[in-house]
């Protein structure tokens, strides 16, 4: 027996060597990482025809095959609020109705037996129509498409379909927890009322006509259209091609500039009952900022150190230190041409709803007054920047980020520019960022969960008594009723 346990006692010593040395030597950090390569995107080429309408082009014959996009200025935010869901259903309905000469369904056939396909898009700003085939009917499916970005002819059939699957989409809303969250987290930042907020009912959906879409559709075609095609194509004949369909429009006029206000949320703790589930979706939230603004670069730094992955102060201490979340994450939110969102997001059990918040608090705090450092600059940088080469390392993301800019009205070096921000940031701007742009006062938590699990009482989060929010959706007068 003693010479067992003095067995054991050098075993379990050794071991404990191994880990401690294990531990001290670290050998994973040792492993060399080479310098990332100069970031040298291959522009495409732009012209502009003579009615303003911007085409990017780019070649690329690695592979025989043509994509195409066509972004069109006008989405869910330029609808009056009597219609809402107009965008929704327009997009369904275009794609699906198909043009006067080939209807959707027969336009389906013909593409599937190409292996080819042409979509329509919907976004708060634009739709799009995308189309992508062989390079051998690339012309054919390029017509096609032209046709119906051209002359759609709305049915009423596809119309019916598309508010049917809209209607049913709306009375399954409230299911989600997370769904529930991230529509009324937005509420609260922008606004119920907000053009960026504004969500489809029953009776708006309803209500909406053939008549709306073509009207939606001959409004918008006369925009600045901004198109984009890459693939294994001649650029001479392309854009022959593209100068024969489009150049014949009205010259495009400028639009008028937005006027949108942006409050930002009202400070306190808002709350939505949600019996079915044992957890909460926590969210704080508050105003972000945009890509124009001088400080975008020092900001991202800061949002991936706060926010961003494994690596990041919340998931370290609110996580794995803490285990007060089995999800948590954070977003100082840029948009194109309008804030963005500040959100903190925490997933856990009824029982730590409090803390979950809380800490959640504390850690916003904290980039106020917690110093930054070297380690964290490092980190931060080394992840922005391998990212962002992946998200630019072909030829057709290039095209895509071309489209974005100009539609946005944004220089088109700007990933140069970005990316050189980035690398410019230092602690000292962490700070002065951090002190500048977070402000603990102007925000609001809102918490999804089942108010019976939750103990302690949301009140003890220290921002007062927790105010409602109503997620009822209203039935159209004719149900006589509404819908939780």
């Amino acid at each position: 027996m003693k010479k067992f346990l003095l067995c054991t006692l050098a075993l379990f010593f050794a071991a404990a060597s191994l880990s401690l040395s294990a531990q001290q030597q670290k050998p994973w950090e040792k492993i060399p990482t080479p310098a990332l390569h100069e970031f040298k995107p291959q522009l495409p080429k732009k012209i502009v025809l003579k009615n303003g309408i911007v085409v990017f082009l780019q070649e690329d014959h690695e592979l025989p095959f043509v994509d195409g996009t066509v972004i069109i200025p006008g989405g869910s935010r330029d609808v009056e609020p009597a219609k809402a869901g107009l965008i929704g259903l327009y997009r369904q309905a275009w794609r699906n109705s198909g043009t006067a000469s080939m209807d959707g369904d027969a336009m389906d056939d013909l593409l599937e037996a190409k292996a080819a396909s042409i979509n329509t898009g919907a976004d708060q700003d634009s739709t799009s129509l995308s189309w992508d085939s062989l390079k051998g009917d690339s012309d054919q499916v390029f017509n096609l498409a032209m046709e119906l970005l051209l002359h759609p002819k709305f049915r009423p059939e596809k119309l019916k379909l598309a508010q049917q699957q809209a209607a049913a989409g709306i009375t399954r809303r409230n299911d989600d927890a997370g769904g529930i969250t991230y529509r009324e987290a937005a509420k609260l930042a922008y606004g119920a009322d907000s053009p960026y907020t504004r969500q489809p009912e029953l009776a708006t959906v309803a209500g909406i006509t053939v008549d709306d879409l073509q009207a939606w559709h001959d409004r918008t075609i006369a925009g600045r259209l901004i198109v984009g095609i890459s693939g294994d194509f001649d650029s001479a004949a392309i854009e022959a091609k593209l100068r024969a369909a489009l150049e014949s429009l009205p010259s495009v006029k400028p639009a008028p500039a937005r006027h949108d206000s942006f409050p930002g949320p009202k400070p306190g703790i808002y709350f939505i009952d949600k019996p079915d589930v044992n957890q909460s979706n926590v969210e704080i939230v508050g105003l972000g900022t945009n890509r124009r603004d001088p400080n975008l670069a020092t900001l991202v730094v800061m949002n991936d150190i706060f926010g961003g992955g494994f690596g990041s102060r919340l998931f370290q201490k609110i996580r794995t230190e803490l285990g007060l979340a089995y999800a948590v994450w954070g977003s100082y939110g840029q948009t194109w041409d309008h804030p963005g969102m500040f959100t903190v997001v925490a997933r856990t059990k009824s029982e730590s709803t409090v803390d979950a918040a809380k800490q959640s608090l504390a850690e916003v705090e904290k980039l106020r007054n917690a110093p930054f450092t070297d380690e964290e600059l490092k980190r931060a940088k080394e992840q922005i920047l391998n990212s962002f080469l992946f998200q630019y390392d072909t030829k057709q993301k290039v095209l895509d980020f071309q489209m974005e800019l100009e539609f946005y009205g944004y220089p088109s070096n700007y990933l140069e520019t970005y990316k050189a921000g980035v690398e410019k940031v230092t602690v000292a701007d962490l700070e002065r960022v951090a002190k500048q742009y977070i402000d603990p006062s102007k925000l609001a938590v809102l918490v999804v969960g089942n108010e019976k699990g939750i103990q302690p009482t949301l009140d003890k989060i220290g921002l007062g008594s927790p105010q409602p929010i109503d997620i009822t959706i209203p039935m159209p007068a004719s149900s006589g009723g509404s819908q939780k």
